[in-house]
């Protein structure tokens, strides 16, 4: 096909500047293609990493509510799964709470406290570590571990305040620290006075009168 002129100056022209600039839009098209695909390959893949700990929580959550010879064994190996592979999942520190539950109520009081441990130093959600810590002091104090029950009860957050003070005077009450388990109780019951708890803490206190 003949060109005029005119038409063949601009054809002349796009050649030029293709040649120089052809190889930088190539490769700019390529690094934009490729950083779609690697958006949508890592949203797949986060997908995917959430599916499987959902997964992983969902069948420890039902070995937790069964009680067959292998609710344990399932359970461990889920919480062992979502610890390993799934740490900064929400699901995880969740189903690592209710692996914790469950074994200290068989009376394992060793794996419960591993597995508080775990969500007290790993655990990504600071709400979920408060809850922990309380736990964790629980089954210390189970254990007669006083001094390291203590050390979970140091620094509460506002929310747990309350809470942690009523576990602290159960700790020094173990202990036969009389008073200074009634100054805790005392401090709880200021902490939560609106709320229903604090009529459990009131009656420690009034054990402890009775006592004297």
């Amino acid at each position: 096909m003949a060109y005029d002129l005119e038409e063949q100056e601009k054809i002349d022209a796009l050649k030029d500047w293709w040649d120089k600039n052809g190889t930088r839009v190539v490769i700019i098209a390529f690094l934009i293609a490729a950083s779609i695909l690697g958006w949508r390959g890592y949203q797949w893949y986060e997908q995917h990493q959430a599916t499987k700990a959902m997964g992983y929580f969902e069948a420890l959550e039902t070995a937790a509510l069964q009680n067959d010879e292998q609710s344990k064994t399932r359970l461990l190996a889920a919480s062992d799964a979502l610890r390993k592979d799934h740490a900064k999942s929400a699901y995880t520190s969740r189903g690592v709470l209710i692996a914790a539950e469950f074994l200290q109520k068989e009376g394992d009081l060793d794996a419960a406290k591993e597995q508080l441990t775990w969500i007290a130093t790993q655990s990504p959600e600071p709400a979920i570590v408060g809850v922990a810590q309380l736990r964790l002091a629980g089954v210390l104090l189970e254990q007669r571990s006083y001094d390291e029950a203590l050390q979970q009860l140091q620094q509460p957050t506002a929310a747990y305040e309350g809470l942690y003070a009523d576990r602290r005077g159960d700790v020094y009450f173990a202990q036969g620290q009389l008073e200074q388990a009634r100054k805790e109780w005392e401090r709880a019951v200021n902490a939560l006075a609106d709320v229903a708890y604090v009529q459990i803490v009131q009656l420690k206190i009034d054990a402890l009168s009775k006592e004297k």
